[in-house]
């Protein structure tokens, strides 16, 4: 049962049935000692009345004169004299034995009776009536007792379900409110007019709207970045092809070189391009585990040196220290990478690069630092941004603007800090303070 309306209604009309059950049980019981009472009352004011009237039948009238059974079913009066001797029943024959004096409850004739005895000083007086006459007559007035019940039961549950409906309106309302909703009509819905209890999921759902908009809003404004940052490339590599089909044997060369140099930076893009995707919350499942951080820092300081050497710069791993991190050795490598690309692609010829791991005070920093031009204080936090680009790197023209903001998605996806500072002697240095772990491999 997945409805809330059924579920309460349901739960409302037990409740209402069982106290309904209850209080017919009391009820009834409580009519019936009443009702009792007052018969039995009767059956006293009776046999005070033979007493004070002084009913004094001959012997001979000892039964009734029209019959044997002419007052069954009705009260049956008997009385004897105060030795006990029979004179008069209002039954042929007889009725039920004489009791002690009071009210009592005996079987005769295959009956129960409830008989009232009065003494006086001169007779006994006996009156009774049948337990099965009693309820019978019990029964002809139970239903104006329990119809008013019944009717009571039926209008509680009549404002019962308009409560529930009342109640349930405004998640109603949300259902029309989102049905006819456009795909991208997500401001946020009201809570004002919402119980308290649903304010708090008002404002859950709110949230999550708020989330959805700002992540639309992200991904619509990178599409828009993309598009126009894969244009320049691309352009730049469609007008080099055409120089070098129409340049001859001296000119053809160097075209092509700086096709070749146009793909490679249309080529590097779409591959940050990929590594921010991938960084996207969901894409894919991260392992977060113990990372020793300072052998992977080596293997991609061995996998940059060819190039380094290449370009005449000097790239090492400084003395390092054991350092286990908890993270997703992919997401770190690619960290590690976009920063090991990023100060190769800044340092000129004859410059350095070099990376360090150190751990201190419970943390692990992990450090990269070169000879290049560096980062104006005043621009540091901007570079972190997507598609931000200071100035032309030297020797392999200009980076894609995206290197420092995926290593700025990764430490905070791995709950570290980063901070960008300016070498002694000039240059950048890039510090990335992580959480430490005590594991092995």
């Amino acid at each position: 049962m997945k409805s809330i309306r059924r579920r309460l209604l349901l739960w409302q009309l037990g409740a209402l049935v069982i106290a309904a059950v209850l209080e017919g049980v009391i009820s009834y019981q409580l009519a019936w000692d009443g009702f009792n009472r007052s018969r039995d009352s009767v059956l006293q004011s009776i046999a005070y009345s033979v007493i004070r009237h002084g009913m004094r039948p001959a012997p001979d009238h000892a039964s009734p004169p029209d019959g044997p059974s002419s007052d069954l079913g009705h009260f049956t009066t008997q009385i004897w004299t105060v030795g006990g001797q029979l004179v008069y029943s209002s039954v042929s024959g007889g009725g039920p034995p004489l009791q002690p004096a009071g009210l009592n409850v005996a079987a005769w004739n295959g009956e129960d009776w409830r008989i009232y005895t009065l003494v006086d000083r001169e007779q006994i007086v006996q009156v009774a009536v049948t337990a099965a006459d009693r309820m019978e007559r019990f029964g002809e007035i139970l239903p104006g007792l329990l119809a008013p019940l019944g009717v009571l039961v039926l209008v509680i549950w009549l404002l019962m379900h308009a409560a529930v409906k009342n109640a349930l309106a405004p998640l109603n309302a949300w259902g029309r409110d989102l049905r006819h909703r456009e795909g991208k009509d997500l401001h946020a819905v009201g809570t004002e007019a919402l119980p308290d209890e649903l304010v708090p999921l008002g404002e859950a759902l709110n949230q999550l709207l708020a989330r959805v908009d700002a992540l639309l809003g992200s991904q619509r404004t990178l599409l828009a970045e993309v598009a126009h940052e894969l244009n320049t490339p691309l352009a730049a590599v469609k007008l080099q092809a055409q120089i070098a089909r129409r340049s001859g044997d001296a000119t053809r060369q160097s075209a092509l070189d700086e096709l070749d140099r146009g793909i490679e930076r249309a080529t590097h893009l779409v591959a940050q391009l990929l590594q921010m995707a991938r960084l996207e919350p969901g894409v894919r499942e991260r392992q977060m585990l113990p990372i020793r951080l300072d052998m992977l820092a080596a293997e991609v300081v061995a996998a940059f040196s060819a190039r380094a050497d290449a370009h005449g710069i000097d790239l090492g791993l400084a003395p390092s220290a054991a350092a286990w991190v908890p993270g997703d050795e992919e997401d770190l490598r690619v960290l590690l990478n976009n920063l090991v690309d990023n100060a190769l692609r800044h340092v000129p010829t004859g410059g350095r690069v070099d990376v360090q791991v150190t751990a201190e005070g419970g943390r692990v920093r992990l450090a990269v630092s070169d000879t290049g031009p560096g980062i104006p204080e005043a621009d540091r936090q901007r570079v972190l941004q997507r598609f931000v680009r200071l100035a032309p790197s030297q020797g392999e023209g200009k980076g894609s603007g995206l290197g420092l903001s995926i290593v700025a998605r990764v430490v905070a996806q791995h709950g570290g800090t980063l901070a960008l500072s300016e070498c002694e002697g000039g240059g950048l240095s890039v510090r990335i303070d992580l959480p430490v772990v005590a594991a092995s491999r």
